[in-house]
C-alpha cells in the first residue's frame, strides 16, 4: 500500500490563515484554490483517497502535493519552473491579474439618467490583451499579451466586453424606443386581399 501521507501543521496562525484564505478565493488561479484545499481538507482529518474523490484528482496528486508542501511550505502550492524556463508569475501577481481582466475598464460608458457617459473617456472602453499588458505593468507586473492570454484562457476569463447598441461608449447615443411601423403583412395576406377589392367584397 502507498504510504499514508497528511499535510503537516502550519508553523503558525499566519500561515494558516492565507492557506485557508487561497481555499476559498474566487480570484486567485484554480490550481492554487485547489491544491490549498487539499492542505485544508487534510488539516480537517480527510484521508488521501477522500480528498483525491472530493477534488476530481488522483491520490498521487494528493499525497504528491503534500510531500512538496511539507517541506516548501506556501511556496509548495506552486509548479516548479522548467529548465530554460523564465521565472513565472507569483501567485498573487496571476490573482491580480485575474481581478483586472474582470473588473470594469475605466473608459467604459455608465448610464447617466438616459444617455451613457464613460467617467474616464481617455481610458479603454473594453479591456484588449494590449490594455491588460499596459495596465499590469504600470502596477508593477512584467507579463506580455500572450503570457496574460494563455492564463485567462486557463482560468476561462473572458476580457472583451460585448459590444452592443445596450453598452455603446459613445456618450451621445441614446437607446432607441419600439419601433413605430408595424411589420409588413405576409404575400398571402397581401394577395387574398387584393383578390377580395377586385370582386367587389
Amino acid at each position: 500500500m502507498p504510504k499514508l501521507l497528511q499535510a503537516r501543521a502550519a508553523r503558525d496562525a499566519q500561515e494558516e490563515q492565507q492557506v485557508r484564505k487561497l481555499a476559498t478565493s474566487r480570484h486567485a488561479p484554480g490550481d492554487w484554490i485547489g491544491r490549498a484545499k487539499m492542505i485544508v481538507l487534510s488539516w480537517e482529518g480527510r484521508r488521501t483517497a477522500q480528498i483525491a474523490q472530493e477534488l476530481g484528482c488522483h491520490p498521487q496528486t494528493v499525497r504528491e502535493r503534500f510531500a512538496r508542501c511539507n517541506t516548501e511550505g506556501l511556496a509548495g502550492l506552486g509548479d516548479r519552473p522548467g529548465p530554460g524556463r523564465k521565472p513565472r508569475l507569483t501567485e498573487e501577481e496571476r490573482g491580480q491579474l485575474i481581478r483586472l481582466a474582470r473588473s470594469t475598464p475605466p473608459g467604459c460608458a455608465v448610464r447617466v439618467g438616459d444617455a451613457l457617459e464613460p467617467e474616464q473617456p481617455e481610458q479603454e472602453a473594453h479591456w484588449s490583451l494590449d490594455a491588460l499588458a499596459r495596465v499590469a505593468k504600470e502596477q508593477g507586473i512584467r507579463v506580455g499579451r500572450s503570457q496574460i492570454r494563455r492564463i485567462l484562457l486557463r482560468e476561462k476569463v473572458r476580457w472583451r466586453g460585448v459590444r452592443s447598441w445596450a453598452t455603446s461608449s459613445d456618450p451621445a447615443f441614446v437607446p432607441k424606443g419600439p419601433g413605430s411601423s408595424r411589420s409588413p403583412r405576409s404575400p398571402r395576406k397581401a394577395r387574398r386581399s387584393a383578390a377580395s377589392m377586385s370582386s367587389g367584397g
